[in-house]
């Protein structure tokens, strides 16, 4: 498809030499020329479903790349309880020498280590495994022992969005889905005590994302990509993103995000972002909704700029994007809804 051609031109933008992805564009003033975890996790996606599996390969050898610089913080981590946040698995890094990040800020985030554990497995159930040698295998191993060691499930993370410091349902998941991936699949020890605990925890918090939040879009990546609720729960939380967070051009994240607010005082203008379309597009799709999935890709489409590419967001009811222009995981997301829409039998 051609549309899909000119958004994965887009994330090539932003590739770096080493294979991964900048959130967005060399030089920005918002930080975003960085490479985050978990956004290289969704901004693969799009290469995975056209088939470019070089790429995602590449990709996913430079974010093992980076666990294995790392090995000595993160085997310290497994052997030791973690009590200062910098003492966690960060979640920036800088794409050509791989060397954290050191600036405080809520970078202690599980589910960013939950979402490579999950793909690092569902590569290998699909028969495209990303390990090269015993070193992967064995950073893997102590990924999972790591994650499980500092109690995911009740130790609070600064989450998708890194800000406040809560126990999250999208974080829970991620990890969750991870650890069970891995015990189907084998070939890693994975504490059962880990997956009780996990699925305990998650079902305690749902259908909300936290203490703090009722409802928060973060939470659709229960459904799309980890699967990790039944169809039930997915259609509640479907239902609770779309009646209170959906706007014109954009899901807003949760009530009252200050993050480009609107407002000074940070209250009721909270910014729309792009990608919550294509998300919610991909879900409907998975759901059987082919009409809701039609719909909501229509709405993702209606956001690109005139020039092709998707914003992180939208300030509330404008038309005025901010610098993150494109954000990577929102092109990529719209490039799996694209595949995900066409997927769907017309008459129905």
């Amino acid at each position: 498809m051609e549309t899909v051609q000119k958004h994965l031109s887009n994330l090539r933008e932003i590739r770096t030499e080493s294979g991964l992805f900048l959130a967005s564009m060399r030089g920005v003033a918002t930080g975003y020329d960085k490479i985050w975890l978990r956004d290289n996790v969704y901004e693969a996606l799009a290469f995975e479903y056209a088939g470019e599996w070089g790429v995602v390969q590449q990709t996913y050898h430079s974010l093992l790349d980076i666990f294995l610089k790392h090995k000595d913080k993160i085997h310290w981590a497994v052997n030791n309880k973690p009590y200062e946040t910098w003492q966690f698995i960060h979640a920036r890094y800088n794409p050509e020498t791989l060397g954290e990040f050191y600036e405080s800020w809520g970078n202690k985030q599980h589910d960013a280590v939950g979402a490579i554990l999950f793909k690092l497995a569902d590569f290998e159930a699909k028969g495209k495994s990303m390990i090269r040698d015993e070193a992967d295998r064995d950073i893997i191993q102590t990924l999972i022992h790591y994650i499980c060691n500092v109690e995911y499930w009740h130790d609070p993370d600064s989450g998708m969005w890194e800000e406040k410091s809560e126990v999250h349902a999208s974080s829970v998941g991620a990890v969750l889905a991870g650890l069970k991936k891995w015990r189907d699949i084998g070939g890693m020890d994975v504490p059962a005590r880990a997956i009780e605990e996990g699925g305990k925890a998650l079902a305690a918090l749902l259908p909300r994302e936290s203490s703090a939040k009722f409802t928060d879009l973060a939470q659709l990546s229960l459904i799309y990509p980890y699967a990790i609720v039944d169809d039930t729960t997915a259609r509640e939380i479907v239902r609770n993103v779309s009646y209170h967070l959906e706007k014109k051009h954009g899901v807003i994240r949760y009530k009252f995000d200050g993050y480009f607010n609107a407002n000074k005082d940070g209250y009721s203008e909270e910014a729309e972002w792009c990608f919550g379309f294509s998300w919610l597009a991909i879900i409907h799709a998975r759901l059987g909704a082919s009409g809701r999935a039609r719909g909501y890709l229509a709405k993702a489409t209606a956001v690109i700029t005139a020039d092709g590419k998707i914003p992180e967001l939208y300030y509330s009811h404008t038309v005025k994007p901010n610098e993150n222009v494109p954000l990577g995981w929102a092109e990529s997301l719209y490039v799996v809804a694209l595949y995900e829409v066409e997927k769907l039998n017309p008459k129905k």
